[in-house]
């Protein structure tokens, strides 16, 4: 289950008839995702790629209304005539006196944020751009010292696809002995302090817990990247690798 999945609970054939009404009269439509305890917000547009032929924009960290003008003001370039082009400095377009930038978001991550454009297009391979904006002193996320507490805002759609957790790769996480020894991960845990917990099988006993780098586990499994998103105080459970992961405690709690 995606970001947008756990808290986008509009009825899909209304929003459906909404977003084309929307795309009908303003070019498209913006979806609005509010920021959870551990999620960042975002927004991102729907109506780009088929009105215009160009990629959709997405945008991460800011109020929902800053995001909301934010893709609005960028639809107006693009239906101008201006395409976005990725990897150059837009100053003072799109932010008062700072530096903006478009990264191609990978195929890879557009499940993990896009879910109603998908519904919308029946597909998932559209084309997409990520808008990146600077911290106070004017630097990118990838720009020496950018500022730590606006790391984690906005997650870079163009890199990392094989380890999406938003914390960073050598995090402590815990584990039992039996992963060692080749047991595959079962269950997984996002405690209410923020740490991460692998389980195998329904071995819980804290003589068997060990601690790893979060990045050793999902090298080992790549598809413990699917819960990637769980909520603090939210677990996930399946029965073997490959099978569906079965989520506890989510609420239906966001608006668009």
């Amino acid at each position: 289950m995606t970001p947008e999945e756990k808290h986008n609970c509009i009825d899909p054939d209304e929003l459906r008839k909404d977003i084309e009404v929307n795309i009908e009269k303003y070019g498209l439509q913006v979806i609005m995702i509010e920021a959870t305890d551990y999620l960042p917000s975002f927004a991102y547009s729907i109506g780009l790629w088929q009105k215009y032929n160009h990629p959709e924009i997405i945008c991460f960290g800011l109020s929902t209304s800053l995001l909301h003008k934010i893709i609005n003001n960028v639809a107006e370039i693009i239906k101008a005539g201006e395409s976005i082009i990725t990897e150059k400095n837009y100053f003072d377009r799109i932010f008062d006196n700072s530096k903006a930038q478009f990264l191609k978001v990978a195929t890879q991550s557009i499940d993990d944020y896009f879910g109603t454009a998908i519904n919308f297009y029946d597909r998932n391979d559209f084309p997409t751009l990520q808008l990146v904006w600077t911290d106070r002193n004017d630097k990118f996320p990838w720009e020496e010292n950018f500022e730590e507490e606006f790391l984690y805002r906005q997650p870079l759609l163009d890199r990392n696809s094989n380890f999406k957790f938003l914390e960073p790769k050598n995090l402590s996480a815990f584990t039992t002995k039996q992963w060692l020894d080749g047991k595959p991960i079962i269950r997984v845990y996002h405690d209410d302090e923020g740490d991460w917990i692998f389980l195998t099988d329904d071995e819980s006993s804290t003589e068997n817990t060990i601690i790893v780098a979060l990045e050793q586990l999902v090298l080992k499994d790549n598809s413990l990247n699917q819960v990637f998103d769980l909520e603090y105080g939210e677990e996930a459970e399946r029965k073997y690798i490959g099978s569906e992961w079965i989520r506890k405690n989510t609420e239906c709690n966001d608006e668009e």
